[in-house]
């Protein structure tokens, strides 16, 4: 609605010498500053709520499921009830190095733990459990390590493929990209030592299924040559914090040993 200007709004009362001058707000302008002001409040309070959410967020991601997880492949491990390696007096008896054809235990229920990995280059204190299967709520997040279905198992001929996350839930390969040429990844079943030797490592994208062949790097379709080989494959996700591509380890089977005799040397030695 129009309004006709009154003298006050035509010449402004001037403002003291030394004060400043006084301008008189507009109801309307009261009303419509107000409204602005409460809505950039209110969006600035959601943005604040929405950055603490997602800050507790990352933490329960990134360190709280570490916690959890590394608890609880702790307490599988001890369930399992496997007993120690015998020692030889106030020594730890070392395994014998054998290179025959070694037992290889039956495939084991989906979900079902079975073996256990050790990695010295990842700490003397590495131990965690294997399980069979890959599916993630039942497996990767919770047991820690899956063995691939369908690929061989510790000490077969062919490739016993493994996968685990790089990070949370405890991050079974976590330093994957530390392994280097030759270092062992031990696989132990409750009777049985498998002493693989690390040979290669690449970086492929998640279609390159090859992988985990039983010769890895033939691909589906393929002829399969015959198996001479015993494998190990270790997959997990590439780069930190992403599943763009996988990381991948191979190694083959140096030796075995029967854990009544005693420890692989790879695990007695200081790092």
């Amino acid at each position: 609605m129009n309004r006709t200007p009154t003298s006050a709004a035509l010449f402004p009362t001037p403002a003291p010498p030394d004060g400043p001058r006084r301008r008189h707000a507009h109801p309307g302008d009261r009303r419509g500053g107000g409204l602005v002001a409460g809505i950039v409040g209110v969006f600035g309070e959601l943005l604040v709520t929405v950055g603490v959410l997602l800050g507790l967020f990352v933490v329960w991601q990134l360190w709280w499921t570490d916690v959890e997880g590394n608890r609880a492949q702790d307490q599988i491990v001890a369930d399992m009830g496997w007993e120690e390696p015998e020692d030889d007096g106030p020594e730890i008896a070392v395994t014998t190095e054998h290179r025959d054809a070694p037992p290889v235990p039956d495939v084991p229920a989906a979900g079902e733990t079975f073996a256990q990995m050790y990695v010295p280059r990842w700490g003397d204190d590495y131990l965690k459990p294997i399980a069979e299967g890959t599916e993630k709520t039942t497996v990767l997040d919770t047991i820690g390590i899956g063995h691939y279905e369908g690929t061989g198992m510790p000490g077969e001929l062919g490739n016993f493929a493994t996968a685990a996350h790089r990070t949370t839930y405890g991050k079974p390969f976590n330093k994957v990209h530390e392994l280097k040429e030759q270092d062992a990844v031990v696989v132990r079943t409750e009777d049985t030592w498998y002493v693989y030797k690390v040979t290669e490592s690449e970086i492929v994208l998640p279609e390159n299924i090859e992988v985990i062949s039983p010769v890895p790097g033939i691909k589906p379709g393929e002829p399969l040559p015959e198996l001479t080989e015993r494998y190990i494959t270790l997959t997990t996700c590439h780069p930190m914090f992403s599943a763009a591509e996988r990381y991948i380890v191979y190694g083959e089977l140096d030796y075995w040993a029967p854990v009544s005799e005693g420890t692989p040397k790879e695990l007695l030695e200081e790092g």
